[in-house]
């Protein structure tokens, strides 16, 4: 970890929001290119085509609260994941709160391992097309497409609640119900789902939750998704304190004139409103 972060990081004050780049992709399938991600949505996030404000009035622009640490520099995994959760950890031993920019779905599980030791009854709220809850994949167990296998292998969350899901297989159904997964799939869902969470929750955001009309950057594209607007509608339903997210799977180099960062810039805005809200 270089001295600036550490810095940053000890800079940090109880219920600051810190923003963190996980520019990694050497777990994807299919097409590589998330690592390029937190840049750009940066740059979508400060972009003088828009601001800082948040629908629920906070502006990002003057909250001394909300904290860009910057990205972090990954090797290789499984030293990679041991470094995001170490870096996680220290930011939660600070009282503040993540909101992770990947990179590929495989970083959720690495945050995951540190939010556990600080919650022992976290609650997850995955949005997604796709469950990620492959045994294996490829021969990997690290794959993105297995993070929530591995996270409820080791009971790192009380519920995990999966919400736009429409690619579920056979496989992936039973592994669902082994580990007591619960799954919203995309043409069960309705507007006013509630959900009746105990206790705090970590919100897991894939863009390709969203339909590919509102988000074609990404790898792996499922038509039949969520619009940016549900998806915002859905999150504020939330009566449970957000205690920290991710925003995974932008891929710029399938994105349509940044429509898909300019997505994950307004979901940075927003959650970050909630997060700072506690």
């Amino acid at each position: 970890m270089t001295t600036t972060l550490q810095t940053a990081i000890g800079d940090l004050e109880p219920g600051s929001v810190a923003v963190l780049g996980l520019p990694w992709d050497e777990s994807s399938s299919f097409v590589r290119g998330a690592a390029a991600a937190p840049p750009h949505i940066r740059q979508a996030l400060h972009s003088p085509a828009s601001n800082l404000a948040c629908e629920a009035g906070v502006d990002l622009a003057t909250e001394h609260r909300f904290r860009d640490l910057g990205d972090l520099e990954l090797d290789m995994a499984p030293e990679a994941f041991d470094f995001i959760t170490e870096t996680v950890d220290r930011v939660l031993s600070r009282k503040a709160r993540l909101l992770a920019l990947g990179g590929d779905h495989s970083v959720t599980y690495p945050i995951v391992r540190a939010y556990a030791r600080h919650f022992p009854r976290l609650n997850l709220l995955h949005f997604d097309a796709h469950p990620d809850l492959y045994d294996e994949f490829e021969g990997s167990r690290l794959s993105h497409a297995c993070p929530f296998a591995r996270i409820m292998e080791e009971g790192l969350v009380q519920r995990l609640v999966q919400v736009g899901i429409r690619t579920m297989n056979p496989h992936q159904q039973a592994q669902a119900e082994r580990f007591g997964v619960e799954v919203v799939s995309m043409r069960d869902l309705i507007p006013e789902h509630d959900f009746d969470f105990d206790g705090p929750v970590y919100l897991s955001f894939d863009l390709d939750a969203l339909d590919p009309a509102f988000a074609p950057g990404v790898a792996h594209r499922e038509a039949g998704g969520l619009s940016t607007r549900e998806c915002l509608r859905l999150i504020g339903r939330l009566r449970v304190p957000l205690v920290g997210a991710d925003i995974v799977e932008l891929n710029p180099s399938r994105d349509l004139h940044d429509l898909t960062a300019v997505v994950a810039a307004k979901l940075v805005k927003e959650l970050s409103s909630r997060m700072l809200d506690l």
